[in-house]
């Protein structure tokens, strides 16, 4: 008889797959948090050298091990996490070529890495709610597709927001009708 253990922490509910799963999950969980501090003090740091950067970086690492550990979580479970591996690969993929643009400065250079670092950090907090929004308070009472949208609800108009602020693009006043 095959019986399925699960963990209950914090309030989540764990499907057991093994301990490689378990130990993927708590590198995932550290990789998570990190990056999460790290995007935030990226995000309100002033865009020069000094912590901006060095956050950034952290950032860079942590989204990285956040996408290995989703890897390896995807793998041991595909037919449960598979739509995980792809949010995870999607904001590792905007992190890696956020860093490339500010490496390489193309024109509008500022304008093209802020946002995808922004869209990393949206797609980073989309899968911890896709994963996990039905278990915690207050989002178990909305539906499904909602913890697909709100961060993108929210994240679009921040980015915009910081962009205008940092000078990475500029809104010019609308022309009056001649």
């Amino acid at each position: 008889m095959n019986h399925v253990l699960s963990l209950d922490f914090a309030g989540l509910h764990i499907s057991d797959a093994g301990p490689a799963f378990f130990a993927a999950l708590a590198v995932h969980v550290a990789a998570g948090v990190t990056a999460v501090l790290a995007g935030i003090l990226a995000t309100t740091a002033p865009k020069r050298p000094g912590r901006h950067p060095v956050a950034g970086t952290v950032y860079l690492y942590a989204i990285t091990g956040v996408f290995i550990t989703a890897t390896v979580m995807a793998i041991l479970r595909w037919r449960h996490d598979w739509h995980l591996f792809l949010i995870a690969s999607i904001a590792f993929g905007l992190a890696m070529l956020g860093w490339r643009i500010r490496r390489r400065r193309p024109p509008r250079w500022m304008a093209w890495h802020g946002s995808t670092m922004a869209g990393s950090f949206v797609a980073l907090f989309t899968g911890f709610y896709v994963d996990n929004g039905a278990q915690l308070p207050l989002w178990d009472r909305l539906p499904h597709l909602a913890y697909w949208l709100i961060p993108v609800a929210v994240g679009a108009p921040l980015t915009w927001r910081a962009l205008i602020h940092n000078g990475a693009v500029e809104v010019r006043p609308a022309k009056p009708p001649a």
